[in-house]
């Protein structure tokens, strides 16, 4: 059982209930592996796979994965990480979210059922009387939830906070006894809810389950950990184009920690890649981009990526095919033409990827994202080090008249 631990050991932070998780691996018993996710809208990346990788891991031993769609709680709202209360989402919307949630894990995780199953926790709260949730209640004291972080933080800020979010680290807790977790493996911010998992199951006599958390690592800037807001992310479900590329983008700091992380590279090889200057830490971000795209995608494919990374960048080759984007402003600016190009992210993130010198439009180099652009011939734009577009001038927008507004 110490070469189970001690695999897991290379992504995980911290063990709670250590003893109780090798007692339960020593039995030869098929652990319950809880994974609780909420029906917010998801967009799982690199970080998110840490944890599902873990899993897998186990579900390879006869494990099984019990991933619970927190349907009811999304309901409430996860006030992990917020400076105030998050909007409730619509049935429909939860239900949209869930299937995408299901698709994206199944990138990962094995969903054969000998070793996955999902479970809803509307299933019990919602059949589950009003004395029996207060009796829950009365198990957690008010000194306990505020000891909560951002709670402090919101108190201190003047900022309010419902009555619903305190009460979700109960609802969460109380999730572990009614599903028979055994272990749970979370990022660190999730370890004061999962431990009211081990205070319910003990205070309703079932055997305590075991926490891990799990290594956070920055995002590809190199600062913040991974966001769609800061567009600082490598997503699931990425192209193995982007993912190389991205990868390839990253500050030379980070090639040690995500080698060890996000791939299954021999720790040897990744203290080698920790080693490389100069030239050499340009071949440490190929190696990690071609096995990140290997686990993912399959050798042939991160062998192509590779073979094409070398040829465009290397050689400073344009690719053979690039997606055309039409921009419809009649004056359209440098931040307007990357707008079109990824509608998703921010304009902060658009121009910090200008100011840093990212930005090219046929081959020269722009810095300014108010600067005008002349789209009277088709233009070609590379922004950032991964991504070429073909940009032209569509018919201009036509303005509605105050009768048709």
């Amino acid at each position: 059982m110490n070469s189970v631990i001690d695999r897991l050991r290379r992504t995980t932070d911290l063990i709670v209930g250590e003893d109780d998780l090798r007692e339960r691996l020593e039995s030869g018993r098929p652990l319950r592996i809880k994974y609780g996710v909420d029906c917010t809208a998801p967009d799982l990346h690199l970080g998110h796979a840490v944890n599902l990788w873990m899993m897998r891991q186990l579900q390879d031993l006869g494990h099984r994965v019990v991933f619970l769609l927190g349907d009811l709680t999304t309901r409430v709202g996860d006030p992990t990480g917020r400076s105030t209360t998050r909007p409730v989402l619509s049935p429909e919307q939860i239900d949209a979210n869930a299937a995408s949630f299901l698709e994206q894990v199944s990138l990962v995780l094995r969903t054969d059922p000998e070793v996955f199953e999902v479970r809803r926790n509307s299933e019990w709260y919602d059949a589950m009387p009003v004395a029996e949730l207060l009796t829950l209640f009365a198990q957690v004291t008010q000194a306990q939830l505020m000891s909560r972080d951002m709670f402090r933080v919101r108190v201190a800020a003047g900022r309010e906070i419902a009555v619903h979010e305190l009460v979700y680290p109960v609802l969460q807790g109380y999730d572990s006894f009614a599903m028979q977790s055994d272990l749970t493996i979370v990022g660190s911010d999730q370890l004061f809810n999962e431990q009211l998992g081990r205070h319910f199951q003990q205070r309703l006599g079932a055997p305590p389950q075991a926490v891990i958390t799990t290594t956070i690592t920055p995002g590809i800037d190199g600062h913040a950990k991974q966001s769609k807001s800061l567009n600082n992310y490598i997503g699931l479900t990425d192209s193995p184009r982007d993912k190389f590329g991205k990868l390839m983008s990253i500050p030379d700091s980070l090639v040690e920690v995500y080698a060890r992380v996000y791939t299954e590279l021999p720790l040897e090889t990744v203290a080698a890649l920790a080693d490389a200057t100069g030239p050499a830490a340009r071949d440490a971000k190929l190696r990690l981009a071609a096995a990140v795209v290997t686990r993912y995608h399959g050798a042939g494919t991160a062998k192509a990526e590779l073979a094409a990374f070398r040829r465009t960048f290397t050689d400073r080759a344009q690719p053979g095919e690039i997606p055309t984007i039409t921009v419809t402003q009649e004056r359209p600016t440098v931040l307007d033409v990357l707008r079109a190009i990824d509608p998703s992210a921010s304009n902060s993130s658009l121009r910090r990827l200008v100011r840093q010198g990212a930005v090219t439009i046929d081959s020269r180099r722009h810095d300014d994202p108010a600067a005008p652009i002349d789209l009277t011939a088709p233009t070609v734009v590379r922004s950032g080090p991964r991504a070429w577009h073909r940009v032209i001038a569509g018919p201009p927008r036509r303005q509605k008249s105050p009768l048709e507004a």
